[in-house]
C-alpha cells in the first residue's frame, strides 16, 4: 500500500486495542518498581482477565510496548524499512520521508495534548525534559533521534521530528547496484580510502551523507583503529575496530556540556588511525583541521553544503565560529583536506554527483576543483582530475 494511503494496522481495531484495557495495563506496568519489560507487560495483560487469545494478547503486548518504549501511535510507521523520518505537524498532519520522498499518511491526533504527551515521553526517554521552560529539545534514544518544539514557539501545535537510524548499512557494491553510485565514482572512492586521503562528504539534509560515510569507513583496513566523534551517534561502519564518542548536552543548570571540539581533542589521545567527525557544524572544524595537519591522515567527516563548490564557504563560516580568519582557514584547509564527495537528492533518489579536490587560487582563496561529475549523459572529468590522480599516486607511494 502506498504510504500516503497507509492506515493503522487492522490489528489495532481488535479487542486487544481497547483503550480502557490499554490504559489499565499501562498504569499497572508503570506503577511497578521495576523497569517495563515484555514479561511485565504480558503479566499485566493476563491480570486484566480479558480473554484475548494468543493473537489478541500478542497485539495488545505490541501496542502497549509501543506506548511505553516505542513511538506509540506512530510505531507502525517504523515497520517500513524505507522510512527514515517521521514528521508530526500538530494534530492533523503526519508525514514520512523515505525512498519515495515526503508523503503524508492518514494518522491523526484528536487533541494537541496527545501530541505533546507523546513528545514529552519521547524526550524523557532520552534523558531530558520538555516543558514550557524547555520548549525546544533534541534527544536520542534507541534507534530514534527526536526533536520537539512546543507552542507558542510553534504556531501549528506541538511539532515532532523523528529520525530513524537503520542498523543495516550498505556496501559500496550495493550502492553501485542501486544506482546511487556510478561505477567510475565507486572506483575513485575505493582509491581515496585505500590511499588514506582526507575527505569530506557534503550534501543537503537527507541526502545520505552519514550512510555513505559509514560505507567508506567500512573499506578501511581491519588493522586500523577508527575513532568516531559525533553529536548524536549514527555512524555504524562495518569495521572490527571502531569506537565512538558522543557529545553531551548540559543539564537544567547548563553545566556538564561536552562539545565536539573537546571530543576531537580527546579522540587524538586515543591512538586513532582514522579520526572521523560525523558532522562538522561548529568550532570543532579547527580541531579537525589541526589534527589533519599534524599527521592524522585518512580522516573524514560530513558537512552540510548545497554543492561541492560551496563547501569552502561553509568551512569559512565554521572557521569564523572558532575564531579563525579567512586566510588562516583557507591555508589550513588546503593543506589538510584532499577530497570532497558531494551527494544530491532528487526524484531519481540519493546519488553521488561530484568528487572534487581542494586547492587555493592565485589569491590564496580556498576552492574546490571538480574532478569527476555525474551528468545525465555520463560521468565527466573536470579540471581537478589530474590533481586527484597525482594525490592518489603520491599517497600510494608513501604507504
Amino acid at each position: 500500500m502506498h504510504l500516503g494511503e497507509r492506515r493503522r494496522p487492522r490489528g489495532n481495531a481488535s479487542p486487544a486495542a481497547d483503550s480502557t484495557m490499554v490504559d489499565a495495563v499501562r498504569n499497572s506496568v508503570l506503577a511497578g518498581a521495576e523497569p517495563a519489560t515484555a514479561a511485565g507487560v504480558a503479566s499485566a495483560i493476563r491480570s486484566t482477565g480479558r480473554l484475548l487469545g494468543s493473537v489478541g494478547a500478542l497485539r495488545a503486548a505490541e501496542q502497549i510496548h509501543a506506548e511505553l518504549q516505542g513511538l506509540g501511535p506512530l510505531q507502525y510507521l517504523v515497520q517500513d524499512e524505507t522510512v527514515t523520518d517521521i514528521l508530526v505537524n500538530g494534530t492533523t498532519q503526519v508525514w514520512v520521508d523515505g525512498a519515495q520522498g515526503l508523503q503524508q499518511v492518514q494518522e491523526r491526533f484528536t487533541h494537541d495534548s496527545e501530541v505533546r504527551a507523546l513528545a514529552v515521553r519521547l524526550v524523557a526517554a532520552g534523558g531530558r525534559r520538555l516543558d514550557d521552560g524547555n520548549p525546544c529539545v533534541d534527544v536520542r534514544f534507541g534507534p530514534f533521534r527526536v526533536h520537539a518544539v512546543l507552542p507558542p514557539l510553534s504556531t501549528t501545535g506541538t511539532l515532532l521530528s523523528i529520525r530513524i537510524r537503520r542498523s543495516a548499512g550498505f556496501t559500496l557494491a550495493e550502492l553501485e547496484a542501486s544506482g546511487s553510485l556510478a561505477p567510475e565514482f565507486a572506483a575513485i572512492l575505493r582509491s581515496v580510502v585505500r590511499s588514506r586521503l582526507n575527505f569530506l562528504v557534503s550534501g543537503g539534509t537527507g541526502t545520505g551523507k552519514t550512510t555513505l560515510l559509514s560505507t567508506l569507513l567500512g573499506l578501511s583496513a581491519g588493522t586500523e583503529r577508527l575513532v568516531l566523534v559525533e553529536d548524536s551517534a549514527e555512524l555504524e561502519p562495518d569495521h572490527p575496530h571502531a569506537v565512538g564518542l558522543q557529545s553531551r548536552h548540559g543539564n537544567l543548570e547548563g553545566s556538564g556540556i561536552v562539545g565536539l571540539d573537546e571530543l576531537v581533542r580527546q579522540a587524538l589521545r586515543m591512538r586513532p588511525d582514522r579520526l572521523v567527525v560525523g558532522e562538522c557544524r561548529g568550532s570543532e572544524v579547527r580541531e579537525l583541521l589541526t589534527a589533519m595537519n599534524t599527521g592524522h591522515d585518512g580522516a573524514g567527516g560530513t558537512i552540510h553544503a548545497n554543492s561541492a563548490a560551496s563547501v569552502p564557504a561553509r568551512l569559512t563560516a565554521l572557521g569564523a565560529l572558532a575564531g579563525m580568519g579567512n586566510s588562516a582557514l583557507a591555508l589550513q584547509a588546503a593543506s589538510a583536506l584532499d577530497v570532497v564527495i558531494h551527494l544530491t537528492r532528487s526524484a531519481a533518489g540519493r546519488r553521488v554527483t561530484e568528487v572534487g579536490v581542494f586547492d587555493l587560487d592565485r589569491t590564496d582563496r580556498l576552492l574546490v576543483r571538480p574532478a569527476l561529475t555525474r551528468t545525465p549523459s555520463g560521468c565527466i572529468r573536470g579540471e581537478g582530475w589530474a590533481a586527484l590522480q597525482e594525490r592518489l599516486a603520491a599517497r600510494q607511494a608513501m604507504l
